[in-house]
């Protein structure tokens, strides 16, 4: 990591500049946090590893940065921790929606003509429909969905482990991702643990209801070690790679793992 860094060297950046900047091109959060944690030249050099006045700019450094983020969480993440469960009390009612456009703006599916497309380093290729979904096993789970905005909500949800999926369909659990379309063009990578963790979840419903469109029908992603923006909706697709496609949030430069 360090000659990654040293790498980039160029003269002429202003160091307090260079600050200023990084911090302005982080999301919110990750804006917030690295503020309060006392953001300094020192403190950056201390974590690149090289001097940062000299690195070649803010947000290429960042994106070095959110790598090596992505990496550290990686290798810390228990693939056997769960995330906290609630019960029915603890249950927001109504859940808020949340998206980059409006409720109003929301997809609209047809469950009769939708069908799920997978691929990738799979053995069976088949298109599922929603019917055929419903069949599979089904499992429940309260927990909460903790927002980058920085807002959180407990719900309850249903539907059939990704993990079960995955072994029904033949894929390649040792590939690096699962990697998400969805029908509003939302696109999410997914590594290959989180997608295995017993809590990451096909959705059918919510409360025990076939899934509203303001939260992702006909089937979203639930991950709750996660961040929201990791939770895809209205999934369309999904293709078993060891190919880094990116995606909606992360090419923006928020980081692929987030762990909540």
């Amino acid at each position: 990591m360090i000659s990654r860094f040293r790498s980039l060297i160029i003269p002429g950046v202003d160091k307090k500049l260079l600050v200023k900047d990084a911090a302005k091109l982080m999301p919110d959060l990750s804006r917030r946090r690295f503020i309060a944690s006392g953001a300094s030249l020192g403190a950056l050099t201390l974590l690149t590893g090289c001097d940062v006045s000299d690195s070649l700019s803010a947000d290429k450094m960042l994106a070095q940065i959110s790598k090596f983020n992505d990496a550290v969480q990686a290798a810390i993440f228990n693939p056997n921790a769960l995330a906290p469960t609630y019960s029915e009390k603890d249950i927001k009612r109504p859940f808020p929606f949340n998206g980059f456009y409006s409720e109003d703006e929301a997809p609209e599916i047809d469950g009769n003509d939708w069908k799920l497309e997978v691929s990738g380093l799979v053995q069976n290729k088949k298109s599922w429909t929603l019917a055929e979904l419903h069949k599979l096993p089904e499992v429940s789970q309260i927990t909460r969905h903790i927002c980058v905005e920085g807002w959180s909500a407990i719900g309850s949800w249903q539907g059939t482990p990704l993990r079960d999926f995955l072994t029904l369909v033949g894929a390649d659990t040792k590939a690096k991702y699962v990697w998400f379309r969805c029908a509003e063009d939302y696109t999410s990578p997914l590594d290959m643990p989180t997608a295995l963790h017993p809590q990451t979840q096909m959705t059918f419903k919510f409360d025990n209801k076939i899934l509203p469109r303001a939260y992702g029908f006909p089937m979203k992603i639930r991950v709750p070690t996660k961040l929201g923006f990791k939770n895809p909706k209205y999934v369309v697709s999904m293709e078993v790679t060891n190919d880094y496609k990116g995606g909606y949030w992360e090419d923006m430069g928020y980081n692929s793992f987030s762990g909540s």
